[in-house]
């Protein structure tokens, strides 16, 4: 039988440590694949953003607040999530399904090797912004791929310890990021409030026959790296129950829609630059920042 996990302020903080962990990081490396994939930032205008920022935004709607939170939590298995759960549900129907189960728990395995790397190597170069670890960092990867492999091991090394207390551990730390993407998105959205047209999926529709878009429908690729972790909703069911997944999320999708919408706000001020245009793997989350915040 289901043990419900009761809705309160400490389990909205262990569920946003547990479950938000690998979504809540994705404004770091989106937004960049994005201008990248068309040119940099000198290639791209404002209908090419707002297109951008609407597939970003309707994308997280559909595949995780629709697919996820309204629709596979409810197909639950006393509680609990996951591939294997939603095959607990169906093998008795269709007993073929172990196929597709087996397909998806390997996904979910390439998913947890790759994400983490993806996501640590992004946040340690962005390091890059702050003049003193650029120096130390240098050109080239080694640096950085030997700050990625301390961190990631360090947090491997951690897990032992139970889904309990790290999301008490890291719960305040990720409601303190969540908040910190939400007032630093919002800050340059006051300052292109235009951006918010973004929200209008025709400009979505637009952009992927856009003559601007020189990736065409390849955007996509780079757009789904917002959902990176929409998983986690449904597979960490089980830990902290349906009803505080449903307590956070609008918290956490908010931050997320604002800190997109910022960045969106950001590069339409800064796209004559060409400053910022020479700058190798320029990463609008970072170049956002207040310059207090990333020189030393």
């Amino acid at each position: 039988m289901e043990k419900k996990k009761r809705v309160s302020f400490g389990m909205f903080l262990v569920t946003i440590g547990i479950v938000y962990g690998d979504i809540g990081t994705s404004p770091l490396y989106v937004m960049k694949s994005i201008l990248k994939g068309n040119g940099g930032i000198a290639h791209v205008n404002e209908d090419f953003i707002l297109g951008a920022l609407s597939l970003i935004i309707w994308t997280i709607t559909l595949l995780t607040t629709v697919k996820y939170v309204l629709i596979a939590m409810r197909a639950d298995n006393n509680g609990e999530g996951g591939i294997f759960s939603l095959y607990a549900l169906v093998k008795k129907v269709a007993p073929w399904l172990i196929f597709p189960a087996m397909i998806g728990g390997a996904a979910l395995l390439a998913d947890g090797v790759l994400t983490p790397a993806v996501t640590v190597t992004t946040a340690v170069e962005g390091l890059r912004s702050i003049p003193a670890m650029n120096r130390f960092l240098g050109s080239g990867q080694a640096h950085v791929v030997l700050i990625t492999l301390v961190i990631i091991s360090t947090l491997f090394a951690v897990q032992w310890a139970g889904t309990s207390k790290i999301g008490k551990a890291f719960g305040p730390v990720m409601l303190v990021w969540f908040s910190f993407l939400g007032i630093m998105g919002l800050l340059h959205v006051f300052d292109r409030p235009g951006v918010l047209l973004a929200f209008n999926p025709v400009y979505a529709a637009r952009i992927l026959v856009s003559p601007y878009n020189k990736a065409g429908f390849m955007i996509l690729g780079s757009v789904f790296l917002a959902t990176t972790g929409a998983e986690a909703l449904y597979s960490d069911m089980g830990h902290v129950g349906r009803g505080n997944i449903y307590a956070s999320w609008p918290f956490v999708k908010a931050c997320l829609i604002l800190n997109y919408l910022g960045q969106g706000a950001w590069t339409l001020t800064h796209t004559a630059s060409g400053t910022l245009a020479a700058i190798p793997d320029m990463n609008p989350f970072f170049q956002m920042l207040p310059e207090a915040l990333r020189a030393p």
